[in-house]
C-alpha cells in the first residue's frame, strides 16, 4: 500500500497522541511488576506497550518529515474524518437502534440492510431487497431456530 506524500489532516496530532498513550500504557504496565524477571505478570504488557511505543515513535518521526498538505485546520480535519457517507450511515445506525424497541429487531434489520445495500451497491432496489430479505431470513433461522435466542419483537406488534 502506497502512503501519501503529504500529510493528511490531523496526522501529526494523531501520531503524537499515539506516542503519548503508548508511553502511558508502558508506564502502567511497568507498574504491574517492574523489570523483576521474565516470568512476572507485567512482562507481556510491557512487551506489547513497548512495541506500541517504539512503532509510535517511528510513525511520529515519519510524519514530522512529511510536508504539510494544503488543507489544514479544524474544518479540513472534520471534512477528512467525517465524510457525508460516514455521517449518513452513522445516522442510519442510530435510527436502527432507536426503532428496534418499536418495530422489532428483524424488521429494523431488514430496513437497515436494504438501505445500506441499495446505497453502497448500485445494482438497484430489487437486488437490495432480495439480499436483505435473504439475510434477515438467515439471521432468523440462525438465531431464533438454531440458537433459540429470543429476538426483540417491538411494542408496535404486541
Amino acid at each position: 500500500m502506497k502512503t501519501p506524500d503529504t500529510l493528511r489532516p490531523g496526522e501529526r496530532l494523531f501520531a503524537l497522541l499515539l506516542v503519548v498513550f503508548a508511553g502511558y500504557a508502558f508506564w502502567e504496565s511497568y507498574g504491574i511488576s517492574g523489570f523483576k524477571g521474565l516470568t512476572t505478570g507485567g512482562v507481556m504488557p510491557m512487551l506489547a506497550s513497548g512495541v506500541m511505543l517504539a512503532t509510535g515513535v517511528v510513525i511520529l518521526s515519519n510524519t514530522l518529515r512529511k510536508p504539510a498538505s494544503a488543507e489544514t485546520g479544524l474544518p479540513a480535519l472534520l471534512a477528512y474524518l467525517f465524510p457525508l457517507r460516514v455521517v449518513l450511515f452513522t445516522a442510519l445506525v442510530a435510527a436502527f437502534v432507536a426503532v428496534i424497541p418499536y418495530i422489532g429487531f428483524l424488521p429494523a434489520s431488514g430496513v437497515l440492510l436494504f438501505e445500506a445495500i441499495w446505497t453502497l451497491w448500485s445494482k438497484g432496489p430489487v437486488w437490495a431487497l432480495a439480499i436483505s430479505a435473504l439475510s434477515v431470513g438467515v439471521i432468523y433461522l440462525l438465531f431464533r431456530v438454531v440458537f433459540q435466542v429470543i429476538l426483540p419483537t417491538g411494542s408496535l406488534w404486541t
